[in-house]
């Protein structure tokens, strides 16, 4: 669905590239993120890759064609929900959705409907410009669901939500990928990407350092340990034994008779750890 060979672009009056030959491929049915701190290229890719920005180095195909190859008809193809919504603030939640609505030539969904699933519907007739942060980013991940693409591009989506609706559009990803819809998610918040995410590409300085599952990386990078919480004197405590013949370990056998056991996992790495320990550069 997407596939991205030796990209490279540099904006005008650019020192240095803002991406620096890039090349990965995303398949249909796939949750593919893009995981880099802020001003390390993401957005720039996530930007070429839905036609924004020309003058670029390198082969970029989206739903098998070059990109050189569309035209408008495009856009019927491909959602976009960007960090930094924007909306006509004077209009209503409702007349936003039904205008955007218009301008496709194929059937949207009913924007109510949409609207509901995101937690807007009794928000629908109020002027956006009312809205909070979190709810005008859940009203442009509306605006790009509604005419159903194929291909959706998602810029940070779990930015200004409360919990809450972090699990709704958590959701609402994991849906879109039972049906068989590739999503492009492009974030440096971990949790969101370690869960939705089939694979993950670390993205800094404008170059791709690696590209893998986020459950094989968690697994390569684990420490070999199983870490024991148990109350002690009404007091949490930890202690940690070889996960290697741990079923032989005469220790945490007679540890965990002896000891109120609270819980029992294995030092599994952080996607975020892992970020940091193959690229050298923290998230933020």
């Amino acid at each position: 669905m997407i596939e991205v060979k030796q990209l490279s672009y540099t904006y005008p009056k650019g020192a240095a590239p803002a991406v620096c030959d890039l090349s990965f491929s995303v398949k249909q049915g796939e949750v593919f993120g893009f995981l880099g701190p802020s001003g390390s290229g993401k957005s720039t890719t996530q930007k070429i890759l839905i036609g924004l920005l020309k003058g670029y180095q390198g082969t970029v195909k989206v739903l098998g064609h070059s990109l050189n190859q569309f035209k408008r008809d495009f856009y019927e193809e491909i959602g976009v929900s960007f960090e930094l919504p924007h909306h006509f603030n004077k209009l209503t939640a409702l007349e936003n959705l039904n205008y955007f609505a218009s301008l496709y030539s194929k059937a949207t969904t009913e924007p109510i409907e949409i609207l509901e699933e995101l937690g807007l519907h009794d928000s629908a007739d109020i002027p956006v410009g009312r809205f909070s942060k979190g709810m005008k980013n859940r009203l442009s991940l509306a605006r790009a669901l509604i005419h159903k693409p194929a291909v959706l591009f998602l810029d940070e989506p779990s930015s200004g939500l409360d919990p809450l609706h972090v699990r709704k559009v958590k959701d609402i990803i994991l849906s879109l990928r039972r049906k068989g819809k590739t999503v492009f998610l492009t974030t440096h918040d971990m949790s969101v990407a370690a869960e939705l995410c089939d694979r993950v590409g670390f993205i800094v300085e404008g170059k791709l350092k690696l590209t893998a599952n986020p459950t094989e990386l968690a697994i390569k990078h684990q420490e070999p340990v199983v870490q024991v919480r148990y109350l002690q004197s009404g007091t949490q405590m930890t202690a940690d034994f070889p996960l290697e013949g741990l079923g032989y370990n005469e220790s945490f056998l007679s540890f965990i008779r002896q000891h109120k056991v609270l819980s029992i996992h294995s030092k599994d790495a952080t996607l975020e750890n892992i970020f940091i320990k193959v690229t050298g550069r923290n998230l933020t």
